[in-house]
């Protein structure tokens, strides 16, 4: 199944509803940093992650260095933004909503 880019009008709606997301534009992905009080708690939430990410079926971009997670965002068989990327932030979001 081919996953298409989200056209302008859909970018920037998907935009104004992901407030803790910031837009890269060079790479057309959404990105978020999650800082948590030690690295047990990070990597818990890096293993949650993992858990929705395999189960959308969409891997995120991530490193982790000792109490932060840096989390990238977007579809490289569609070359940029997809509706994979916002459903997995929003789920990202209610993880630590």
């Amino acid at each position: 199944m081919t996953v298409e880019p989200l056209n302008d009008e859909d970018r920037a709606e998907a935009l104004d509803t992901l407030d803790e997301w910031d837009f890269d534009e060079a790479r057309d992905a959404i990105t978020r940093t999650f800082t948590f009080a030690d690295f047990s708690e990070a990597f818990g939430f890096m293993a949650r992650v993992a858990l929705l990410a395999e189960k959308a079926d969409h891997h995120p971009e991530w490193s982790n260095v000792w109490n932060r997670v840096d989390i990238a965002l977007t579809t490289h068989d569609a070359g940029g933004l997809s509706h994979k990327d916002v459903a997995l932030a929003e789920a990202i979001d209610a993880l630590v909503g």
